[in-house]
């Protein structure tokens, strides 16, 4: 187990940030995954915290020592790679042997830590067997064998699972959970799945062009994420955004065929900021249909249009639906009635609609975070 730290890191290629001004520190057996698009930076992070690329400026500290110059071995950091990375001519056994034997370990030694790891994994039946024998999901758990076999400080995961097909990846996802639940070493995660990143991270770290745009806990980033970005990277499917003027004193977001009703919260940031032209939000989860001759005025916030396109998800059902000169994806679950063509209006769950400023594309709620921060920094 370790503490890892990053202070103000950055990676540059050719005067380019590929990594800027990450600031970070994990608790001792924290699960922190990294998400984001494509070249956001996620796999040269780890490649600095591994050792692989040299840092362009700031520092790495495990456990209080400074580490930004120590080779991967010195930091005792294990990796595990998207590819495998396994040796095609070795067995199981020995492509897990295999880092032990090369810091000499005795046979018994290693047999017994082998072994040990081989069943932890599921893995014994297969220890005489190639790589090439093996199924994906077979070789992913040689692969996490050989990390954590001589139970490293840290563990570093970048994109492990891409490989694998949508069931498998269901699997994996939950064996390596219970895996490092049960060893307890500080993991990073790289993955640009954002279910992933939701349903494995302690944290998380929404990255996108080398800046992190928000670190913090899974349910808080959805939902409240700090800008635009974060809110339409995070949720499948994808926020809805919906230009939108300020009304009521901030309690209420309005716009060409809806009208969306915001928390105490919401308003009280938009009555303080003065704001008049918002990016309203709202996903597809938190709509549903309003019922036959149910009346949404007096405080009740709609959104009324027409459905374009109906897609059956089993249980549930999602519907795209023209209002004024946008388009709203609704999911919710199914029911008799809907058809193509027809009027549909839709209600919202109280309190989920954000609201984003028409600029900079942050939140309001994260802007008077900040002033409020900011104003304290003042008066001290």
């Amino acid at each position: 187990m370790a503490v890892v730290e990053l202070r103000n890191l950055k990676k540059s290629f050719a005067g380019a940030n590929a990594v800027d001004s990450l600031n970070l520190k994990t608790v001792d057996g924290e699960f922190i995954v990294i998400v984001g698009p494509s070249g956001c930076g996620k796999s040269t992070t780890m490649r600095m915290i591994a050792g692989l690329e040299d840092v362009s400026s700031g520092s790495i500290l495990i456990d209080g020592a400074d580490v930004t110059d120590q080779t991967p071995t010195e930091r005792d950091v294990a990796m595990v790679f998207q590819n495998y990375a396994l040796y095609p001519h070795l067995t199981v056994y020995d492509n897990i042997a295999f880092c032990l034997q090369v810091r000499k370990w005795s046979k018994a030694r290693i047999d017994e830590r082998v072994r040990q790891v081989a069943e932890s994994l599921a893995l014994t039946p297969y220890l005489e067997r190639k790589p090439a024998a093996l199924s994906g999901g077979q070789r992913q758990r040689v692969a996490l064998g050989r990390a954590i076999v001589r139970e490293p400080r840290i563990f570093i995961m970048d994109e492990p699972l891409s490989n694998l097909d949508a069931k498998l990846r269901v699997d994996m996802r939950g064996e390596i959970i219970k895996l490092c639940r049960r060893l307890r070493v500080t993991t990073f995660y790289v993955t640009h799945d954002q279910l992933e990143a939701l349903t494995m991270g302690h944290r998380v770290i929404v990255m996108r062009n080398g800046v992190a745009q928000q670190i913090d806990t899974p349910q808080r980033i959805y939902d409240e994420p700090v800008n635009k970005f974060v809110a339409s990277f995070i949720g499948s499917p994808s926020m809805n955004f919906l230009d939108a003027s300020v009304q009521g004193n901030g309690q209420v977001l309005q716009g060409a065929g809806f009208e969306l009703r915001t928390s105490e919260h919401v308003s009280r940031a938009l009555a303080e900021s003065g704001k008049g032209k918002v990016i309203a939000g709202i996903r597809p989860e938190h709509l549903f249909p309003a019922d036959e001759g149910e009346s949404v005025q007096g405080g009740a916030g709609f959104v009324r249009g027409r459905i374009e396109l109906i897609e059956p998800l089993g249980s549930q059902v999602m519907v795209q639906v023209s209002t004024g000169d946008a388009v709203v994806m609704a999911q919710f679950e199914r029911r008799e009635g809907l058809e193509v063509g027809r009027s549909i209006t839709l209600r919202h769950k109280a309190d989920t609609p954000h609201a984003f400023d028409t600029g900079s594309e942050r939140s309001v709620l994260a802007e008077q975070e900040a002033e409020s921060r900011a104003a304290l920094v003042r008066a001290a």
